[in-house]
């Protein structure tokens, strides 16, 4: 598939083991000393498998880790911006040092995978808040999360045996489909779009304006673990599948779900959006305002602006960079700063804070800001998860 943009790191990793070789595996794992791990490490898992972190074989060990902190960067100069790591607990440190494998369950018990222990680390999480989000205070959803998890990290090679049950089944892909999918359908030029929160018409025109210069978009929602007052996940996809069926053209757009979980690390994130929906086989990706930010850590184009660190060679998948859109009253229709030449008073704008406000509150936004069929669907997902 020559006319697929190649993965970072040039090989579409794979770690997922099937047949004897699985088995052999499984039966070795029963011995391994056993770490259950979270939702967000089984997703992390997932995708280090199936190669959507390619060139990641494992979680960092610490030569890797210091690195990406410092240069955003691993070891061998190839560009990561976000340390993709493994907390293990302190109180086990002995008995994990004495191992060459580990083995990585559910909160059931049940084995998802082995790692090979090839480096037990400790880190500071404050660094790590510090350098990642720009910030150490705990109101950062990701900085709290740091701050939850045991300062001890395994790195090393993983291998997945079960793959975790997902929601989504019917959406998930690996890179190795997608990239199949778009090889099927003579997609060369294909625009990826990573969203946490329903489509609303700013994001509609500015993935319509992208395809108009590229073969196919790439819708790809992030399904992972996100803040308690995002929109939920189920109620989302039924959001995007409606605005799918009603306003885009079918053939030129495929609807995935990316399982990993928000970092909320605003700039650098962008940078790892952009490096995983490349694995997936993206050669653009749409970076618009405030991406992956959260509250007021990171000023609107941050996540533009540090694109400029690297060069088109390195990164491989070429930003496409946005203004904020909006709906204008007097010019009629959506638009940009770069566009409108009207003054702000015609402008429909709403934060995504007052727009969960107004739909938890049963007050449906303006068809200027979202379309009706969505606002339909999002009122009676939330109504119904109050209700229950």
């Amino acid at each position: 598939m020559g006319d697929i943009i190649a993965p970072h790191g040039g090989t579409l990793i794979n770690r997922v083991l099937t047949g004897e070789e699985k088995k052999d595996w499984m039966e070795r794992a029963a011995y391994f000393p056993k770490i259950s791990v979270s939702a967000r490490i089984l997703s992390d898992l997932l995708c280090i498998a199936t190669g959507a972190f390619s060139p990641l074989t494992g979680f960092l060990g610490e030569k890797d880790y210091r690195s990406v902190l410092k240069q955003m960067r691993l070891s061998d100069g190839t560009v990561w911006s976000i340390p993709v790591t493994l907390p293990v607990p302190e109180e086990r440190e002995t008995e994990i040092a004495r191992v060459d494998y580990i083995s990585l369950i559910n909160t059931q018990g049940q084995i998802i995978a082995v790692m090979r222990v090839e480096d037990l680390y400790r880190v500071e999480p404050g660094e790590e808040a510090r350098s990642v989000y720009l910030t150490d205070e705990l109101a950062h959803p990701g900085v709290a999360w740091l701050y939850r998890q045991s300062p001890l990290n395994a790195g090393g090679d993983i291998w997945l045996l079960e793959r975790p049950e997902h929601p989504f089944q019917n959406h998930l892909y690996d890179p190795s489909e997608t990239r199949e999918i778009f090889h099927q359908r003579g997609w060369k030029k294909v625009v990826g779009f990573q969203t946490r929160n329903p489509i609303h018409r700013a994001h509609e025109y500015l993935q319509k304006a992208a395809l108009e210069t590229v073969d196919g978009l790439f819708l790809h929602p992030l399904v992972g673990q996100t803040k308690a007052d995002d929109i939920p996940a189920d109620v989302r996809m039924k959001s995007y599948e409606t605005i799918l069926e009603h306003y885009y053209p079918k053939q030129r757009v495929l609807l995935g779900v990316y399982p990993a979980a928000m970092r909320y690390a605003g700039p650098r994130e962008a940078i790892f959006h952009a490096l995983v929906r490349k694995n997936y086989g993206c050669s653009y990706f749409i970076v618009g305002r405030d991406h992956a930010g959260v509250g007021d850590y990171y000023g609107t184009y941050d996540a533009q602006k540090i694109f400029g660190q690297f060069s088109t060679e390195e990164l491989g998948i070429i930003p496409l960079f946005f203004e904020h859109s909006f709906y204008c009253k007097k010019c009629g229709g959506m638009t940009s700063y770069k566009t409108c030449p009207h003054d702000s008073a015609f402008h429909v704008i709403l934060s995504g804070t007052k727009v969960r406000k107004m739909l938890s509150e049963g007050i449906a936004p303006p068809p200027e800001f979202s379309r009706p069929e969505v606002v339909q669907v999002l009122m009676e997902g939330l109504r119904k998860k109050v209700n229950i």
